[in-house]
């Protein structure tokens, strides 16, 4: 009897102990370099226009650049893709087969609101689902990875919903 009453009694101690211990693993953030915030204005040289024999080459760059700078939005809470995006994603994925040298990072972004914790698991949802969709259109998984800077890099850091609209998003990062 004693016996039994000592091992209920290390169980009521240990296991919620060892429960309330374990933690998931998180990714590492990387941080980015510090930007200068010196006038850059007079070291700006606009690009010469392209040569004609360079008229392929143009054509790539601007649908690399494209690729890069249009993200996918989401819904407030949400990591559903909806008809707008699934169409970019439709774009990303087109591009990706025809460049299959080239990796990408899928990065999950939210707004400002909600705790750390949730904005960087919403992150994590949003750039697996952009993720999934592509593998869905024949884009290798192996091409790919993902990353969650939940609300840590906002695109607009104004405190209105149109800006909290950009920051619900999906970034591309070539690789």
């Amino acid at each position: 009897m004693k016996r039994r009453y000592w091992v209920i009694l290390a169980m009521l101690f240990i296991v919620p102990g060892l429960m309330l211990t374990a933690s998931c693993a998180k990714k590492a953030v990387k941080p980015e370099a510090a930007v200068s915030k010196t006038d850059d204005s007079a070291k700006k040289v606009p690009p010469a226009p392209p040569a004609p024999d360079d008229a392929g080459k143009s054509a790539t760059l601007s649908a690399r650049e494209k690729f890069m700078k249009q993200d996918v939005n989401f819904a407030f809470d949400s990591a559903v893709l909806d008809a707008t995006a699934q169409a970019i994603l439709k774009d990303k994925a087109d591009w990706l087969k025809k460049n299959a040298d080239t990796a990408t990072t899928v990065e999950g972004h939210c707004d400002e609101r909600g705790t750390v914790a949730y904005n960087v698991a919403l992150g994590e949802r949003r750039a697996e689902s952009a993720k999934a969709f592509l593998v869905n259109m024949g884009v290798p998984a192996a091409k790919m990875t993902t990353i969650s800077y939940g609300k840590e890099k906002p695109l607009d850091p104004a405190k209105t919903e149109s800006a909290y609209a950009k920051n619900r998003r999906a970034h591309f990062v070539l690789k």
